[in-house]
């Protein structure tokens, strides 16, 4: 006899990127996709403010500005130039709203993790299994602004076809981080610390203008940023300009994602199991 068909729920979270060795945090992806299986508006809301700054400023500002050239001699429209850095953005939005806000409700409100740990959940399930659907969140942004960006006539090199990844791979990176700074809140006021970090992050890394443009001193600070890093390496897939020098951007991402997914989930067991 064959086995029953199983939920599109339950197909949609084994299609999600999750580390082996945390089988259960499918569970925790799961609980998520049937909160948001009514709201579907709201989990893609975010995506617009992207979009309305590519409109506004690669469309508005690039008739005033003619061309760019790029920090790898790249001469290139202003809306090609600003459309990669917009796409990381979109990963950011995504993964940091709902692995701060959402996240913070859920550990100090809903006390929703409580009730999962004293499942066979562990504190990894839940860190992998909330940094998992933060992912997705971030990804589904980034889908969809990449297909703005194809439409708009801004995508030319076939090296875009690895954006999306890409951008799944900054969501990751800032999902991670973001459900760690997430554990040591204690109010709500302490997201004027989030906005205070996002912001200047997405104005100053090399969003809007070439790195070679910011003074000395400031373009060391902007290089620190994980949003520079992945500015770079999407401007660097959209628009063709690829090379060794990409592997550091994912290094750096990479090792900020893993730090946050260790911490977040040693900070859940600290605050949940002792």
């Amino acid at each position: 006899m064959s086995a029953p068909p199983l939920p599109a729920v339950s197909r949609v979270t084994r299609a999600l990127p999750i580390p082996a060795g945390a089988g259960l945090a499918r569970m925790v992806v799961l609980r998520n996709v049937t909160s948001f299986r009514h709201g579907w508006i709201a989990l893609i809301s975010g995506f617009f403010e992207p979009v309305l700054y590519l409109f506004s400023l690669g469309v508005g500002v690039g008739a005033l500005v003619p061309s760019v050239t790029t920090d790898r001699g790249s001469v290139v429209t202003y809306a090609a130039f600003v459309a990669p850095a917009l796409l990381a953005a979109s990963a950011m939005n995504g993964a940091v709203f709902d692995s701060t806000f959402n996240v913070f409700f859920k550990l100090r409100y809903a006390k929703l993790y409580d009730g999962m740990l004293a499942t066979p959940l562990g504190p990894r399930d839940v860190a992998v299994g909330e940094i998992a659907w933060s992912l997705g969140r971030g990804g589904i942004y980034s889908g969809l602004f990449l297909l703005v960006a194809v439409l708009a006539g801004l995508v030319h090199s076939w090296w875009s076809l690895l954006g999306l990844p890409a951008a799944v791979f900054i969501a990751f990176a800032f999902a991670a981080v973001g459900m760690f700074a997430t554990t040591f809140m204690t109010s709500w006021v302490h997201f004027e610390y989030v906005t205070l970090a996002i912001q200047p992050m997405f104005l100053f890394s090399a969003t809007f203008f070439p790195l070679s443009t910011y003074p000395g001193l400031l373009q060391w600070l902007v290089r620190l940023t994980p949003l520079y890093h992945g500015v770079a390496l999407e401007r660097g897939l959209l628009l063709g300009e690829v090379g060794a020098g990409l592997l550091w951007h994912v290094g750096y991402l990479l090792a900020l994602g893993l730090v946050g997914v260790l911490g977040a989930a040693r900070r859940i067991e600290g605050l949940l199991l002792r």
